[in-house]
Formats: C-alpha cells, sequence, structure tokens
C-alpha cells in the first residue's frame, strides 16, 4: 500500500480513493448483471455514492500536499 496518513501506523480507507473506485466498479458490474430494476437502481446509486467518495478523498489528498508543501515553504523562510 502507498505511504500516506496513518491511524496507529495503518494507512486509512478514507485516504485511499483507489479503494472507492474498485468498489464502484464492483457495484456499476453488479448494477450491469442485475435483472430487477430495484437492485439495478440500488446498485447504480451506491456505484454513484463509491465514485463520489474517491473525488472527495482526491481532492481532500491534494489540498493536503499543497497544504503541507506551503507549511514547507514557510518552515523554510524562517
Amino acid at each position: 500500500m502507498p505511504p500516506g496518513p496513518t491511524l496507529c501506523g495503518r494507512r486509512t480507507i478514507a485516504d485511499n480513493p483507489d479503494f472507492y473506485r474498485a468498489r464502484a466498479a464492483v457495484e456499476q458490474a453488479n448494477a450491469d448483471a442485475a435483472t430487477l430494476d430495484n437492485v439495478r437502481e440500488r446498485c447504480d446509486r451506491a456505484a454513484q455514492a463509491w465514485t463520489a467518495m474517491a473525488n472527495r478523498a482526491e481532492r481532500t489528498r491534494t489540498q493536503r500536499e499543497a497544504r503541507e508543501a506551503a507549511s514547507g515553504r514557510v518552515a523554510a523562510e524562517d
């Protein structure tokens, strides 16, 4: 697993957009295979939710990296 923020020495799932994207792919595959409309719709909603979480995690990671880079520049200037 790539390095990143940890909780008790472990990387948290919340920091891993790849995990969310994999879950979205599974749910989309389930939706594609579903024969019942309600199951297909439920799986589609789940896939959309996992994708939204992946996007949010990616945005959070980008913002964290920018913030850490800015703090490094500030510390270097002092």
